[in-house]
């Protein structure tokens, strides 16, 4: 059976391959219709910058998105083939279970799911931050609005927290801040100030109040300006999810345990994004399954009737899993449970035909 393992795996994995290959192209040929007028207008912008600051890690991307496709695609296709073929027909006679037959293909989806692995908690997002620095400044208009950040809070420890009603982030500067230390229930310590404003290592703080509360008096200071530091910088302001996709997965969980001790509300964009990271991958073995199961026994129309079906399942499924993500990413919503719901629901129908397969 090594020999049979040996074939099977290698078309699994040059068929994965050449489908890849087929559709990265095809995206970059798309992007470059769509964008070459913007890159025509940067005259400092050289070629050299555009093929390794953009499209470079443009493919990166694009081929971690395609691979579930790819897989799926690249299975159906060549598993038809050798039903066509009758080769599957030689393979049963031979007294090869369906089960076993499947092992070459667990195998190449274990290999599939390794790599996806390591390019989503760690390639991808090192290449979209490049991306995106590269978007932001030849590719997209930045909108006034984007940069203001309003009726912001955080905690910045067990006991402080800090207020600031608006903050805008082009100009570094914001109005009606306040930070509150709290003994349990009493208030112990509160600053206030009109307008604050960062310099690249501290805070200006301009028409300021400071309030110490004591047991049995209050001691009240004011001033027109104070240089202070803070734990928080305004990078903290700017809670994005698309963020999220530019953080590898360590700092991902980094940023949310703090940002869950400063209490932010609603952190489920963040976590959707760091437990897809998982699910997607792990598909890799769901998608194998359902795609060779449908393409296992000869139909009559060949190829073109089994990538039909998985072109719709695929379909179905892409569109169960951006529902989910949405879903996921509402406040107060089971993050975990939202992003692994299309994996158990297809999970469930490569399970039944797996075992309609076996008979």
């Amino acid at each position: 059976m090594k020999i049979l393992d040996w074939y099977i795996l290698k078309r699994y994995l040059t068929t994965f391959l050449f489908t890849l290959l087929i559709l990265i192209p095809i995206a970059v040929a798309i992007d470059i219709a769509e964008k070459i007028d913007k890159f025509l207008r940067h005259e400092s912008l050289t070629f050299l910058e555009v093929v390794n600051d953009y499209y470079k890690n443009f493919i990166i991307y694009y081929a971690n998105t395609f691979m579930p496709l790819a897989l799926f695609l690249a299975v159906i296709i060549f598993t038809s083939r050798l039903a066509n073929n009758t080769e599957i027909v030689a393979i049963n006679s031979s007294q090869i279970s369906f089960t076993r037959f499947l092992y070459p293909y667990f195998v190449g989806a274990t290999i599939v799911t390794i790599v996806a692995l390591f390019m989503n908690h760690y390639v991808v997002p090192d290449s979209s931050k490049t991306r995106k620095e590269f978007e932001a400044t030849y590719l997209k208009k930045k909108r006034y609005q984007d940069q203001i950040v309003k009726d912001f809070s955080l905690q910045l420890n067990d006991s402080t927290y800090m207020f600031i009603q608006s903050y805008d982030l082009n100009r570094n500067a914001g109005y009606q801040f306040s930070t509150e230390t709290y003994d349990g229930l009493k208030l112990k310590y509160k600053l206030i100030s009109d307008r604050i404003t960062w310099n690249d290592s501290a805070f200006t703080l301009l028409n300021w109040k400071e309030r110490k509360i004591f047991k049995d008096r209050d001691s009240i200071f004011s001033g027109n300006n104070m240089d202070t530091t803070f734990a928080f910088t305004p990078k903290d302001f700017s809670y994005k999810s698309t963020m999220a996709q530019e953080m590898t997965s360590p700092e991902l969980s980094e940023f949310i345990e703090i940002s869950k001790k400063r209490g932010v509300k609603n952190l489920n964009a963040y976590l959707v994004e760091l437990y897809k990271r998982t699910s997607l991958p792990l598909a890799s073995y769901i998608l194998t399954l359902i795609a060779v199961a449908l393409a296992y026994r000869k139909r009559r129309g060949g190829v073109g009737v089994n990538l039909a079906l998985g072109i719709a399942v695929v379909f179905v499924y892409v569109f169960f899993l951006k529902v989910a993500e949405v879903l996921g990413a509402v406040a107060g919503a089971n993050s975990l449970l939202n992003v692994w719901v299309p994996n158990m629901v297809f999970g469930s129908y490569a399970i039944y035909l797996y075992i309609n397969a076996r008979k």
